[in-house]
C-alpha cells in the first residue's frame, strides 16, 4: 500500500557497521585459525605426548578453545547485514480502512504479578491510538484469581473516564500509573486552560478509587472491548484455583492458544498484539506503526510479525544485572532483520493471525481434516476463512450460545487429538514458546520485521535482583538448550528450511548455554595447572603469545565497540562481561542440565513466573549499583568456589614464580586468574568486606572453600 506521498516504511542498510563487522570477522577468523594450528601441532610432536597428564590438559583446553571459536562463528551471523527501519504512520489510509486488532495480555500469579500493574497494562492497551471499534483486549488469567476478575471490571469502568481524558488533552503516556508518576501536568494540553486540565485530572484521580461508583457519570464514547478469560479449573488451592492436573496446561503458550481460539469466535481480528502483564503501552502509536509494515504490499504477503524491542522502566543507571538485554535488542535483532527477520521475543509484537494457523486454510477444505488440526468447534473453523469480525446475526450475537462456545474452546480437553501446539498456534515443545514458535514459522517461509522507533513503544519491569535474574535465566536457557539438543536443532533442521545465516542466528541462542563448558574449563584448568607449574599457554618469549593476546583483546574491543555504538557506556561493557561470567557458571550450567534431563524423560518442564513485586531493600541496593547475593546456595556455591579457586591459584602462582622462577612460562595463566578476579570483585567484596543482608553468607564461603580445596587437591594429585 503506497500513497502518492511515499512508502509506508523504509529499510536502511547500516553500511558502516557492515564494513567494521566483516573486517573484524576476517581478521579474527585468521587469528583463530592460527591458534587452532598452534594447538593441533602440539599433538604431532612425539616428545609432547610422553607426559599423559600434560597431554590431557592440552587436549581439554583445545576442546574448550574449539567450542568458543564455534560459538563465536555462529554469533557472526547477527553481524553480517544489520539494518534499521523507519515507519511513516501518517501515510496510512483513513481509519475506516485499517484492519481490526486483538490484544492478548497474559497473567498467571497475582502474588508475583500485582493486579494493579496488570490493570495498568490493560488500560494502556485499550487507550491505543486506534479506532476503538477495531480494538479488542483479551486478558488471560491463569491464576483464576477473583482479585484479577474484580480488577478487570474496575479497569473497564476506569477506562470510560480515562480514554476520553487522554483523547481530549492529547495525553501521550496512557498508562495511568506511569502518567501520574511522571506528573506530566499540562505537557500535552494546548487546547484548554491549565485550570480546566487540572480540574479534569483531579476528577480522574477520584475515579481511580471509586470507578464502579462513578461509572454512570462517565463519558459514553465508543470503547474497545475488554474480555476476561480464565482457562478451565477444577479445585480451589490457596487464594486461587488450580488447573486440572490430568491435563498439561502448556504454560504461556497454552494460554495464548486459548485466547487465539476464544477471540476467533468473538472478534477474529487479522492482527494480534501480545503483551506480558507488566509491559504497558508507553506510546499509543505502536499499532499504527506496526500497520506500516503489515499493510505494505512489498512485505505483507510473507510477513508474520512486527517485533518492537522490550524496554524497561525500572532499569537503574548502572544496570548491574544487564536487565536491558542490550546484546539482543541493540545488536542481534538488527542483524536478523537484515536476513529473514528477528526472533519473536515473547511480548511487544504484532503478529498476523493467519501465520499461526500454519497452512493456508481455503474454503472447501475437508472438514474432518480441519477438525484434526483445530479441534471440533464448528464455529471456530467457520471463521478461519473470514477476515472480519463475526456478525451479530451469528453466534457472536447470542450471548448464551457464545458463552457456551467459548467455554468449550477454553476447556482443558479441547486440544486432545488436535495439532494445537504442534502445527497450529503457539508451539508447546519448549518453555521458550516465543523462540520455538518463530523458528518453526521462519522454517515455513514467513518473515518478520524489527522496528525500534526513537520513543519506546512499550515499557515493562525487568529483574532487579540476582536471584530473579538467575532463575529467569535458568528457565530461558533450559528451553533454548532443549531445542538445541533435539531433532529441531537449528543447524540441522533449520538449515534445510531457511538460509544458512538465519539458521545460524537461531542456533546461537539454542547452543549459547553450552558456553558453560568452555568457560568453566577456563575458570579451573589453567588455574590448577598454574599451582602445579604446568604451562598451557605460549611463553612470553614466543611469538605465539601475541596471537593469544590479540584474540583476547580483539574480542573485548569488539564488544566494547558494540556497546558504545549502541549509545551506552564503558560501565555497561563491564557489567555485561561480569554477568556473562556469572551466568556461565550458574544459569547456563543448570539450564543445560535441566534440558538434558527433560529430554531423556527424567523430569518434566516447569515454569515459574518472574517476581514483579519490589523489595525495598533490594531495590535500594540495585539503584546504588550494589550486588544482592540473597539467592540459593545452588547459585552461590559454584560461583564462590571458582572465585576462591582463582584467588588461590593467583596467590600460589605469584608465590611460585617469585621463589622458583618460571614467570616466562606461567605469565598468561597468572594474567588469566587476575582477570577473573578483577571481573569477580563484587563477589569478593560480598565475601570479605560487606556486612549487610545482601552479602554472601559465611557458611557459603566455608563450603565453597572446602569444595575448591577438594577440587584443587584431587586434580593436583592426578597431575603429579
Amino acid at each position: 500500500m503506497e500513497h502518492l506521498s511515499g512508502p509506508l516504511n523504509l529499510c536502511h542498510v547500516l553500511t558502516k557497521s557492515i564494513i567494521i563487522n566483516r573486517t573484524h570477522m576476517l581478521v579474527h577468523a585468521i587469528a583463530l585459525s592460527a591458534l587452532i594450528y598452534y594447538r593441533a601441532s602440539f599433538f604431532f610432536k612425539e616428545s609432547n605426548l610422553r607426559d599423559t597428564a600434560t597431554t590431557l590438559v592440552w587436549f581439554i583446553i583445545f576442546l574448550a578453545e574449539l567450542g568458543l571459536s564455534f560459538l563465536w562463528l555462529l554469533s557472526q551471523a547477527f553481524r553480517w547485514r544489520p539494518v534499521r527501519r523507519t515507519a511513516f504512520p501518517e501515510r496510512l489510509p483513513e481509519d475506516e480502512k485499517l484492519p481490526p486488532i486483538d490484544v492478548f495480555v497474559c497473567t498467571a500469579d497475582p502474588e508475583k504479578e500485582p493486579t494493579v500493574d496488570v490493570m495498568n497494562t490493560v488500560v494502556s492497551a485499550m487507550a491505543l491510538n486506534y479506532p476503538p471499534e477495531k480494538l479488542h483486549v483479551y486478558l488471560s488469567d491463569d491464576g483464576g484469581s477473583p482479585l484479577t476478575l474484580h480488577g478487570t471490571r474496575e479497569a473497564h469502568n476506569f477506562a470510560r473516564w480515562w480514554l476520553p481524558f487522554c483523547k481530549r488533552y492529547g495525553i501521550k503516556t496512557r498508562c495511568p500509573k506511569a502518567y501520574f508518576r511522571e506528573e506530566e501536568d499540562g505537557e500535552d494540553s494546548d487546547m484548554s486552560s491549565d485550570n480546566e486540565f487540572d480540574s479534569e485530572k483531579k476528577k480522574i484521580k477520584v475515579v481511580r478509587g471509586n470507578a464502579s461508583d462513578e461509572v454512570g457519570q462517565a463519558h459514553q464514547e465508543p470503547m474497545p472491548q475488554l474480555i476476561y478469560v480464565s482457562r478451565e479449573k477444577q479445585r480451589q488451592k490457596g487464594p486461587h484455583l488450580e488447573k486440572q492436573p490430568s491435563h498439561h496446561h502448556h504454560f504461556k503458550a497454552g494460554a495464548l492458544n486459548v485466547l487465539l481460539r476464544v477471540s476467533g469466535v468473538i472478534s477474529n481480528s487479522p492482527y494480534i498484539l501480545v503483551l506480558d502483564c507488566d509491559m504497558y503501552c508507553n506510546d499509543p502509536s505502536s499499532a499504527r506503526q506496526a500497520m506500516c509494515f503489515h499493510l505494505d504490499p512489498r512485505l505483507s504477503r510473507s510477513l508474520m510479525l512486527v517485533q518492537f524491542p522490550q524496554r524497561f522502566h525500572n532499569i537503574s543507571e548502572n544496570d548491574i544485572y544487564d536487565g536491558k538485554i542490550r546484546t539482543y535488542f541493540w545488536t542481534c535483532f538488527y542483524g536478523m532483520d537484515g536476513l529473514k527477520g528477528p526472533v519473536l521475543s515473547g511480548t511487544c509484537f504484532y503478529i498476523k493471525r493467519e501465520s499461526l494457523y500454519r497452512k493456508p486454510t481455503q474454503e472447501g477444505s475437508d472438514l474432518m481434516d480441519l477438525k484434526k488440526l483445530f479441534g471440533h468447534s464448528n464455529e471456530f473453523i467457520k471463521y478461519l476463512w473470514q477476515k472480519e469480525k463475526p456478525s451479530k446475526n451469528t453466534i457472536a450475537g447470542d450471548s448464551a450460545a457464545l458463552r457456551k462456545e467459548t467455554q468449550l474452546l477454553a476447556s482443558c480437553g479441547y486440544e486432545n487429538g488436535t495439532k494445537w501446539g504442534q502445527e497450529v498456534g503457539f508451539m508447546y515443545y519448549s518453555v521458550v514458546e516465543d523462540y520455538f514458535t518463530s523458528f518453526t514459522l521462519h522454517c515455513k517461509g514467513w518473515t518478520s520485521v524489527f522496528y525500534n522507533p526513537p520513543k519506546p513503544q512499550f515499557l515493562g519491569t525487568t529483574t532487579a535482583n540476582l536471584n530473579d535474574m538467575l532463575i529467569q535465566g535458568t528457565r530461558w536457557f533450559s528451553g533454548l538448550s532443549q531445542v538445541g539438543i533435539s531433532r529441531f536443532c537449528p543447524l540441522i533442521y533449520g538449515s534445510l528450511r531457511m538460509p544458512i545465516l538465519q539458521s545460524m542466528c537461531y542456533a546461537e541462542p539454542a547452543l549459547f548455554p553450552f558456553y558453560c563448558l568452555p568457560i568453566c574449563c577456563f575458570a579451573t584448568v589453567p588455574q590448577i595447572c598454574l599451582v602445579n607449574g604446568i604451562s598451557i599457554f605460549p611463553e612470553v618469549s614466543s611469538p605465539y603469545i601475541m596471537l593469544f593476546a590479540f584474540i583476547f583483546l580483539s574480542s573485548l574491543c569488539k564488544h566494547l565497540y558494540e556497546v558504545v555504538a549502541s549509545g551506552f557506556s564503558v560501565q555497561t561493557f563491564l557489567n555485561e562481561q561480569r554477568i556473562w561470567m556469572i551466568k556461565s557458571t550458574t544459569s547456563y550450567v543448570y539450564g543445560t542440565m535441566d534440558a538434558v534431563m527433560t529430554q531423556i524423560g527424567m523430569r518434566r518442564a516447569s515454569f515459574l513466573p518472574t517476581n514483579k513485586v519490589d523489595d525495598d531493600e533490594q531495590s535500594k541496593r540495585y539503584e546504588m549499583g550494589i550486588f544482592d547475593f540473597q539467592t540459593s546456595i545452588m547459585f552461590l556455591a559454584p560461583m564462590v568456589t571458582l572465585v576462591i579457586l582463582n584467588m588461590t591459584s593467583f596467590i600460589g602462582g605469584v608465590a611460585r614464580v617469585l621463589t622458583l622462577g618460571g614467570c616466562n612460562k606461567l605469565f598468561l595463566q597468572i594474567a588469566l586468574s587476575f582477570f577473573v578476579l578483577l571481573m569477580s570483585y563484587p563477589v569478593i567484596e560480598a565475601m570479605v568486606l560487606r556486612t549487610d543482608k545482601g552479602r554472601i553468607p559465611g557458611s557459603v564461603t566455608i563450603l565453597s572453600t572446602f569444595l575448591s580445596s577438594v577440587l584443587l587437591l584431587l586434580c593436583s594429585s592426578f597431575l603429579m
